[in-house]
Formats: structure tokens, C-alpha cells, sequence
């Protein structure tokens, strides 16, 4: 690979996430200002999707931080951050209604979401000692410590891929059940999923990122064997 090409891999690995990460922030940043026709506050609307869908034992509960909004598997507890607990924002409702979304798939053995889960341990393995491998086994000239750090990567690979089916599958919950039960009316819908689609850019960047990376040291080790 010559220096021209490198430099444009690299500017892929810097700019993708970059402009995921833009579009979040510019979607939020907007529909955050914008309150949804029902004015429900997003803990509310988290609530009642899960009292719609028969869901009881899963907590709603305020957490710090800006976007750190998560369901937690374990605790069974879906953390909104201050501005989309209280807000009654589109973008809140949204936010809400996806984490709300892993709530269900949690519920329902979502296959998806089990495989991720399944994976946890092995993907936190490969991706701190995936680069220390491989990189000890390019200053060594090891080609089998390199092969070793590829699989250890591949693992962590694996996890942001099967993310890419969890995410959306959760969005696509979030959509129907903030139409079904009311909480957007029809007018809002295009706003809605435009935050939802900006957060599952995230996903699709990071993805795309980690295979590039994979297939580069795939790369390189077959260039060590020649």
C-alpha cells in the first residue's frame, strides 16, 4: 500500500466516525428544541411502553451525562440522561422509546441481542489484546503472533456487527410504538426517524471503522507469510 493510500485510509478512519458523530449532534441539537405534540416527558414515555408492552420489571431512572442513554440488561434499567428524563422533546421521545425498544428485545429473547450479549466477554478480550498482538508480532516478524491478534480482532469485530441488527431492530420498535400509543402524531413521524436514523449512523461508522481495520491486518499478515 503506498503513502497516498495510506493517507486516504486513515482520513477514512478519522472521518467516518467524525460525521456520524456530526449528524447525531446536529439531529439532537435540533429536535431536542422541538416538544412532540404530546408533551410527555421522556421517563413518561419510557413508562408507558413498557406498561403497554406488559413489561413491570424494568426501572426508568435519570442518569448524568449528555446522550449517555442506555438499558442496562443486567439491572434490568433503562437510564435516560437529565435532559431527555425530564424533556419533552421529539428527539427525548425518540431516545426514550429506542432504549425502551432493548427493553422488549430483552423481553422477548430477541436472538440478536442474546448473540451480542454472548459475546461481551470475548469482544472486551479482543479488543484490548488484538492491537498488542498484532503489533508485536509485526516488530517480532512473528506472522503466528499477528494470525493470533487477527482472530482476537475479529472477535471484536463480530460484536460491532451483530450490534448493526440489534440497534436497528430497536429503533424500529421505538418508531412503532411511539405511533401506535400516540405519543408522536403522523407530523412528527419524519422528524422522529431522522433522529433515530442519525443515532444508528454511530453503529454503521464504528462497524465500517473495525472492518477496515480487520481487513488491513488480514493484509499484513498475508504479506508477512509471502
Amino acid at each position: 500500500m503506498g503513502l497516498g493510500m495510506y493517507l486516504i485510509y486513515f482520513a477514512f478512519l478519522l472521518i467516518v466516525p467524525l460525521w456520524a458523530q456530526s449528524r447525531v449532534k446536529s439531529a439532537y441539537k435540533k429536535y431536542s428544541k422541538v416538544a412532540s405534540s404530546s408533551g410527555m416527558p421522556g421517563a413518561e414515555v419510557a413508562r408507558k411502553i413498557l406498561h403497554d408492552n406488559g413489561i413491570h420489571d424494568v426501572r426508568v431512572e435519570e442518569t448524568r451525562g449528555h446522550l449517555t442513554d442506555h438499558y442496562d440488561p443486567r439491572s434490568k434499567t433503562i437510564r435516560l440522561s437529565s435532559h431527555n428524563y425530564h424533556g419533552n422533546s421529539i428527539a427525548g421521545a425518540a431516545i426514550a422509546a429506542h432504549e425502551v425498544g432493548h427493553a422488549i428485545q430483552d423481553n422477548q429473547d430477541y436472538a440478536f441481542l442474546r448473540f451480542r450479549h454472548s459475546l461481551v466477554p470475548v469482544a472486551s478480550l479482543g479488543s484490548n489484546m488484538s492491537f498488542f498482538l498484532i503489533f508485536a508480532g509485526i516488530i517480532f516478524s512473528a506472522s503466528n503472533l499477528i494470525l493470533v491478534g487477527i482472530i482476537f480482532m475479529a472477535a471484536a469485530v463480530l460484536f460491532q456487527l451483530v450490534t448493526l441488527p440489534v440497534e436497528f431492530d430497536a429503533s424500529n420498535r421505538a418508531m412503532d410504538q411511539v405511533v401506535s400509543l400516540g405519543i408522536i402524531n403522523n407530523n412528527e413521524e419524519r422528524e422522529t426517524k431522522k433522529v433515530l436514523n442519525a443515532a444508528a449512523l454511530t453503529y454503521v461508522a464504528a462497524a465500517a471503522v473495525a472492518v477496515a481495520e480487520l481487513v488491513r491486518f488480514i493484509l499484513i499478515y498475508l504479506g508477512s507469510r509471502e
